[in-house]
């Protein structure tokens, strides 16, 4: 699978990896950074590799929730109503800026992230399985866009940020896709490989003393910080452990170490923080917040 998304995304190994951990952990993700670092293509790619229907929103602030769970339509020759779906009736949802959509659409969107199911009038569908969203966002334009409340940011399981390429990176970038759309990588797996997966990663065993890490790094958040308004909820510690879990499924274990849990932890709690005006006004970077509560937790 990395191979493959390796083919079509020059470089970004972290954030591939990243990715495909969450997906084998069933859960959304928000890619963060700014335009133009194939942020959208590793989520097709995501999608082509394992055979899944792709669909991609672009949230403005004109949308609506009918455009993206989908609407019902009166039939004159029948006479009835018919129902309409939407985008979100994908495997892989791409959540294009998400943003920059308002709330309605927001609470569409976060019924399907949390029940896997979407209401059109008086019917509740239930979505495909498996099913991911995947949402970009761009920290250097804020004009246009609505702050996500936190309860909805909790319901994705990590962040990722994505970074410039290295210069050399760049040079493959330059040489590989000079004129030509990048070619989408083949079924190298399959929907039931990924429910597989899945099901192996849920049974992968999490030693007592590495629960009580993982319990220890969340509570960790919810201590008293000079930058800190509120910590991570439990979901972050279930989150944790599923990550940790996938990452020790793609190395070939059946357990997870603390270096699971370690390099876990930052994806899963940077976006869950609620971070005061003194990371503005003293410009401290949140990662660096993040990366020392990390490390202020003692390694079992």
């Amino acid at each position: 699978m990395l191979d493959a998304l390796a083919a079509t995304v020059v470089g970004q190994h972290a954030t591939l990896e990243a990715l495909l951990h969450a997906t084998i952990a069933s859960g959304h993700v928000v890619l963060e950074g700014p335009p133009g670092l194939a942020k959208t293509l590793a989520c097709r790619a995501l999608a082509a590799a394992v055979g899944g229907a792709f669909k991609r929103v672009q949230f403005t602030p004109d949308l609506l929730p009918s455009d993206i769970v989908g609407t019902r339509i009166f039939d004159q020759r029948s006479g009835e109503f018919t129902t309409a779906f939407g985008p979100i009736f994908a495997n892989v949802l791409l959540a294009d800026e998400i943003n920059r959509a308002p709330a309605k659409v927001q609470s569409a969107l976060l019924e399907g992230m949390q029940e896997r199911q979407v209401t059109i009038g008086p019917q509740t569908f239930p979505l495909p399985d498996p099913f991911l969203v995947t949402a970009t966002m761009n920290p250097l334009d804020s004009d246009g866009t609505y702050a996500l409340p936190l309860a909805q940011m909790d319901r994705f399981l990590v962040k990722i940020l994505v970074d410039y390429p290295s210069a050399e990176e760049e040079l493959t970038i330059l040489a590989r896709f000079g004129g030509d759309q990048p070619a989408m990588p083949s079924d190298v797996a399959s929907m039931d490989d990924l429910r597989r997966w899945r099901s192996q990663a849920h049974a992968i065993f999490i030693e007592d003393r590495l629960a009580r890490y993982i319990v220890a790094i969340v509570g960790k958040t919810r201590e008293a910080h000079a930058y800190l308004d509120r910590g991570a909820s439990p979901r972050a510690t279930l989150a944790i452990a599923a990550m940790a879990r996938a990452r020790a499924l793609c190395e070939e274990r059946t357990f997870v170490t603390p270096d699971d849990v370690r390099q876990s932890a930052p994806a899963v709690l940077r976006h869950r923080l609620a971070f005061n005006y003194r990371t503005l006004t003293e410009s401290i970077a949140p990662e660096s917040i993040v990366t020392e509560l990390v490390a202020a937790v003692p390694v079992p």
